[in-house]
């Protein structure tokens, strides 16, 4: 199994009473844990205690401690509400008995319905050069993704378009896919909103982290294939930046949307 697939793979914890999981570190020991993979985490935790004719809808989720990326964490989920066609799960997620995040998941069964959200692609991922991410990314498996990131216009007209799409083989499970989509979310998540002034989270100029995250899924992706993450940041102040984003799959059509607020704030004189 691939590295990225067994860290999505989340365990129940056989000694605690409960739906209670366990997901694996991903490592360097002593490092943050990488917020993406603690929101694609919980998400697992939380569908692993819904049926199969369900699937999630939206997820919302507050990040309020740093973890160590060496220490496994811990998942509790809770419960909220069960109906003929839609469910709701809370999430915790604790390293050591200290609380790391908190997250709510809607999650509801198909309906037909009216259907928009179609964009024409901006590029096309082939012709671009293979850049990596944004920065240092130690916690995660890169040799597994192709990323390539197209930042465009300055100020208040900078947007970032992040094409990804994983290497190694994918079983069919389209939650594996959604799962993949959620983690690769928050890498350099927030740097639009110090690319919007001229910094970047990599030059270490600003305290810079994932405050809050909230993720609506429109239509299935496949992670195996071209995906674009665009974002902007229409908004900051009192340190703190907000970024709006669109996971557009390689026919156009739009399969997420995404909202999050991170710290952006000057870092304290030395």
């Amino acid at each position: 199994m691939s590295t990225l697939l067994t860290l999505l793979d989340v365990r129940v914890d056989g000694a605690a009473d409960g739906e209670v999981f366990t997901g694996q570190a991903s490592g360097p020991a002593g490092k943050r844990a990488y917020g993406g993979l603690m929101a694609a985490q919980s998400l697992a935790a939380a569908c692993r205690t819904v049926g199969d004719d369900r699937a999630p809808t939206n997820m919302h989720l507050q990040f309020l401690r740093g973890g160590d990326a060496g220490e496994a964490a811990e998942y509790r989920v809770q419960h909220v509400y069960d109906g003929r066609t839609a469910s709701a799960r809370r999430v915790e997620s604790y390293e050591h008995g200290r609380m790391l995040t908190t997250a709510t998941v809607s999650f509801a069964t198909a309906l037909a319905g009216p259907e928009h959200g179609l964009s024409a692609m901006p590029h096309d991922p082939e012709v671009l050069p293979c850049t990596g991410p944004p920065g240092p990314a130690p916690s995660l498996p890169l040799d597994e993704f192709d990323i390539r990131i197209a930042d465009d216009g300055e100020g208040d007209e900078f947007v970032r378009r992040m094409w990804w799409r994983v290497t190694t083989d994918l079983p069919e499970d389209p939650l594996v896919h959604t799962l993949i989509a959620v983690y690769i979310s928050d890498l350099y998540g927030i740097d639009p909103a110090l690319a919007v002034h001229g910094h970047s989270m990599r030059s270490r100029s600003h305290r810079g982290g994932t405050t809050d995250s909230s993720i609506w899924f429109h239509r299935p992706v496949r992670a195996g294939e071209w995906n674009l993450l665009e974002s902007r940041s229409p908004a900051a102040a009192r340190g703190r930046g907000l970024i709006t984003s669109s996971l557009l799959r390689a026919d156009g059509a739009v399969a997420a949307t995404m909202v999050q607020e991170g710290l952006v704030a000057e870092r304290d004189p030395a």
